[in-house]
């Protein structure tokens, strides 16, 4: 910056050494110019930024002019006493600053989320919650927060309730009923069967499996379902369905019986009723789709096991309760299929020493125990049918 200072000394000697050569009339004639050509530029930029270089010429060369002139430049005595503050608060602050320290991102984020998710909280609500979780902060702290996320105070907050958190406060007294598909293996017979999830649990009820599902045998399962669910069937409000045939107005009739208002998802479209889609899926992937079907009591031993596996063995990342804790099956067995005796469940899911040895003198390779346990049902259910 020294070197450009000089460097603009250097320029204007030399341009005042060439002003002394020319004639008054001339540099009457540049003055005119230089003047209109310094109010076009100020139309744009009235106040354009200067650099110390820049400001120690003017403030040396403004000096010579008259007094009258003084107030039309750039740098004024205005101009001159602000540079001068500037330079004594610069002087005087210092880099480390003692006072109160800044909140973290992890608290602001805290703070964020406690007022998006909860609408009716204020500024003293959310520091008693943080007070909870171990950190102390001010409501006079949560306000300055919240005011620059933009987010208002508790009364002025927005309200309304998003479809989301709609469907996750209705979600326990909810039930979604579908139908899937399943083809034989040799007689290439299709079977479907009819199911009812709990969306709330994610606890599947595998009502029945027919190959001809009409509107009388799809009524009697449901009406075997409310059976058993007993007392429990008043905890349910709605139970969503699609437009298909075989869910006639008895079947509409027998819900409303019990309390439950059957809600039709729009022709088409199956995210509607997402809860189920996504049991047919895990259903399919898990079970149907890793073995040949054989016959209709072959699915109906299939979906037994299954389903005591989904309930009570297998976790759910959508549910918030563990697999470990969910309830025993109110559901009768269904009819036509052979059951194993129930087997105590293990302590822990180990694979020992000795199967892995077993199984390589056996095979050569280590399965998982979910593999396991699924090809010996698969060996044991074709025996079955075969016998």
């Amino acid at each position: 910056m020294s070197l450009r200072l000089l460097y603009l000394i250097f320029a204007r000697l030399c341009g005042w050494l060439v002003l002394l050569g020319r004639s008054p009339a001339s540099k009457n004639v540049e003055l005119l110019v230089l003047r209109h050509e310094v109010a076009v530029l100020r139309r744009g930029n009235r106040r354009p930024r200067l650099d110390w270089a820049d400001r120690a010429v003017l403030t040396a060369l403004i000096r010579h002019l008259p007094r009258a002139l003084r107030a039309h430049r750039l740098v004024t005595p205005g101009t001159i006493l602000r540079w001068h503050r500037r330079l004594v608060s610069k002087k005087w602050t210092y880099p480390s600053r003692t006072g109160r320290p800044p909140v973290s991102t992890e608290i602001a984020a805290l703070i964020e989320r406690f007022a998006t998710e909860n609408h009716g909280w204020g500024y003293q609500r959310i520091q008693g919650e943080l007070l909870k979780l171990g950190h102390r902060v001010s409501a006079s702290t949560i306000r300055r927060v919240l005011k620059e996320l933009k987010i208002p105070p508790a009364p002025k907050r927005h309200t309304d309730t998003t479809w989301r958190q709609f469907l996750h406060a209705q979600a326990m007294t909810m039930l979604a009923a579908d139908f899937f598909h399943v083809d034989c293996a040799v007689t290439l017979r299709r079977l479907y069967c009819l199911f009812v999830i709990e969306v709330g649990s994610r606890y599947v009820h595998i009502l029945g499996v027919t190959a001809n599902p009409d509107g009388p045998w799809t009524t009697q399962q449901i009406r075997n379902l409310l059976m058993d669910l007993g007392d429990r069937a008043t905890e349910f409000r709605f139970l969503v369905r699609d437009r298909a045939g075989q869910f006639t107005d008895s079947f509409d009739a027998a819900l409303a019986s019990a309390g439950i208002q059957t809600v039709k998802i729009p022709p088409r479209s199956p995210r509607a009723n997402a809860y189920a889609e996504r049991f047919v899926l895990t259903a399919r992937t898990e079970a149907t789709d890793r073995m040949l079907i054989f016959g209709e009591r072959h699915l109906r031993l299939i979906l037994a096991e299954y389903q005591a596996h989904y309930n009570g063995r297998r976790p759910h990342r959508s549910s918030t309760a563990p697999a470990t804790q969910a309830r025993p099956s109110c559901r009768r067995p269904l009819p036509g299929a052979d059951h194993a005796p129930a087997r105590p469940r293990r302590p822990s899911q180990r694979i020992r020493a000795i199967r892995i040895e077993d199984q390589v003198k056996a095979s050569g390779t280590v399965m998982e125990p979910d593999v396991v346990r699924w090809r010996q049902l698969d060996m044991r259910s074709i025996l079955v049918v075969l016998a």
